[in-house]
């Protein structure tokens, strides 16, 4: 394979220049430039990545690791950060822990192995192991939560508000008359599941409706869980249901259907996350809209600039939702009776 000194014979200049050409790290007169970029290619040299990297310290490289990239939240969080990481000259490695903490700690060492400059990290339920963390202070590689926190774990982390998103969600069905309104919440352990328990209790407390056990289940964000969810609580009759996310929605569709059901006539409903086809479901859903786009590229841009930054105190950023009322929570036929 050519060399960097192949190149400097071709163009008929300095090793120097070759690599103030390549690496950016100099001014080089245009000519001489072309003459060089024209020996690169004439020559098919690729550049020694990594003994490029190694000078430097640095190797331009983010990891990120999300639960489950077949989720169709995260494609769309994803685009966000590689479209910031890209922005900034950083290619982006992308893997997918299954919300295994065991295969969460081998991607995690991965990453440190291949000298990483960042990790974004949707952490699977439990704690970080502080050895695991150790190592990653020792090594001055910053790592940026998204979407879930880490109790005993302070680092910076880009969040969705999911005890507003539970909250508005839940207000919106009582506000229309709903008063039993059941809850299915996410993975058992994850801090986004929690925060929207929290929501949804608090938005019965503020409108006076008592909290009843029978109401409440749990799935773990994929679809047979929302289908086994539906199965439990639609055998204690609620009127409303509010859901963690859009898989489980499909799901407990499905049990809507076993049950001979329909939605909203029988059990109003509205979920978290939107997409571009809700329009076409039927009913079409009523959801609280995260801003999914935005959370990817808000946690890489914290990361770039914690890595551009170095040590500092951590900060947390909060991403707002919206409502987005459609006809699965019943406000059209709550209307209609209204008027008759």
């Amino acid at each position: 394979m050519p060399n960097i000194y192949d190149v400097a014979t071709r163009a008929r200049v300095s090793v120097a220049t070759v690599s103030a050409v390549l690496n950016e790290s100099a001014f080089v007169s245009p000519p001489l430039k072309a003459r060089v970029q024209s020996a690169v290619v004439a020559l098919g040299y690729q550049p020694n990545l990594l003994a490029r990297s190694m000078a430097r310290q640095k190797t331009q490289t983010l990891g990120m690791i999300v639960p489950d990239i077949a989720n169709p939240f995260f494609p769309e969080v994803v685009r966000g950060a590689e479209d910031v990481a890209h922005t900034a000259g950083y290619t982006l490695l992308i893997s997918s822990s299954d919300n295994d903490i065991r295969k969460e700690e081998v991607y995690l060492r991965l990453f440190l192995a291949k000298r990483v400059d960042g990790v974004i990290l949707t952490k699977a339920p439990g704690r970080m192991p502080r050895e695991l963390q150790r190592a990653f202070t020792g090594a001055g590689v910053p790592l940026v939560l998204l979407a879930r926190t880490v109790a005993g774990f302070v680092t910076d982390a880009v969040e969705l508000d999911d005890k507003g998103a539970a909250y508005d969600g839940v207000t919106h069905l009582l506000r229309l008359g709903y008063r039993r309104v059941a809850f299915v919440g996410g993975l058992r352990g994850a801090s986004t599941s929690r925060k929207r328990l929290y929501g949804y209790k608090a938005a019965l407390r503020d409108s006076n409706v008592a909290l009843d056990p029978a109401l409440v289940t749990e799935g773990d964000f994929r679809v047979e869980s929302g289908y086994r969810a539906g199965l439990e609580l639609l055998k204690n009759r609620p009127d409303a249901v509010f859901i963690a996310n859009y898989l489980m929605t499909v799901g407990f569709m499905e049990a809507l259907r076993q049950y001979r059901m329909r939605c909203p006539d029988d059990v109003a409903l509205v979920t978290c996350d939107d997409y571009p086809w809700m329009d076409s479901f039927s009913p079409r859903l009523t959801t609280i809209d995260l801003p999914k786009r935005e959370l990817g590229a808000a946690t890489a841009q914290l990361l770039v600039e914690r890595i551009a930054r170095g040590k500092g105190r951590a900060r947390t950023v909060t991403l707002k939702n919206a409502l987005r009322v459609r006809d699965s929570c019943g406000c059209g036929l709550r209307e209609r009776t209204a008027l008759a």
